[in-house]
């Protein structure tokens, strides 16, 4: 009976020793698109400056698009959720009255080329003189940790390994006047995500993580999009990041504000017909 309770015991031991070694197991995956390689695919490029001020014509055309992907998986971001996703970017352009058009523009147009030239081409197109360029940045950790146990069957012991998956997920939206190459704004967005499993139910908790992530960090990131959005005007005027006119050509370096109530005013001052009784 000893001898029997002792190979019990020493087989727990084994067991135990090889949860704590699996433990140090660690899978991680990435996927991403990058605005800096995207926009500067040659990298002498990025240490260009240019003195020119952007010269915005109001109310404003802009394009919205995801950055094409570097690394897609198949967890990653499908079409139609990107589009659900920038559809809620520009709701948040929407709500700004120096924001005339918005156009949500499938990445597929950008993946034809890199570089400021393939921007400007997919301006044109959509006749916007403004791109905000969504891109993005999802690291998933999957390691064996110590939540592994042992199960006494009739047949014998068995071990149950435990898994913590850890979701990180970083977003950020930059916009560019596309005429002067000048970024105006950016607005970033973060989330990171937990939760243990096991390990058959890996694939489908990533997944739903994954997803999970890219919505939190889309909320986070609209929070500061509608700051950097509601801070533009001031910033054109104090800090003369730009220069604004009418868009009829018409004005010089006057704020957003004084271009709308000249608008009101104009049609205050339209005569009004009198009706027929």
């Amino acid at each position: 009976m000893l001898v029997r309770l002792t190979l019990v015991l020493a087989s727990m031991f084994m067991l135990a020793s090889c949860s704590s070694f699996m433990s140090q197991n660690v899978q991680q995956a990435t996927q991403s698109s990058s605005l800096v390689n995207y926009l500067y695919p040659n990298p002498e490029d990025r240490a260009q400056h240019s003195a020119e001020i952007p010269v915005l014509a109001l109310p404003v055309n802009v394009g919205l698009a995801f950055v094409p992907s570097d690394n897609w998986s198949g967890s990653g971001l499908h079409n139609q959720q990107k589009m659900a996703l920038l559809d809620k970017v520009k709701a948040s352009f929407s709500q700004h009255k120096y924001i005339n058009r918005i156009e949500v523009i499938p990445d597929t147009y950008l993946k034809g080329g890199e570089g400021f030239s393939t921007l400007e081409q997919v301006a044109r197109l959509y006749d916007v003189d403004v791109m905000a360029l969504v891109s993005y940045d999802q690291v998933s950790k999957t390691y064996e940790n110590k939540a592994a146990f042992l199960y006494l069957t009739i047949v014998g012991m068995y071990l149950i390994e435990g898994n913590e998956n850890t979701v990180q997920t970083f977003v950020d939206t930059a916009v560019f006047d596309v005429k002067s190459r000048k970024m105006l704004f950016r607005a970033p967005g973060l989330s990171k995500l937990e939760e243990s499993t096991t390990a058959i139910n890996i694939a489908q908790t990533l997944s739903q993580k994954s997803q999970q992530g890219f919505e939190s960090a889309f909320s986070d990131m609209i929070t500061n999009l509608d700051a950097e959005l509601g801070q533009f005007e001031k910033r054109v005027k104090e800090e003369k990041v730009a220069k604004v006119v009418s868009r009829n050509g018409s004005g010089s370096s006057i704020s957003v504000s004084l271009l709308l109530i000249f608008g009101l005013l104009l049609v205050l001052r339209k005569p009004i017909k009198s009706g027929s009784r």
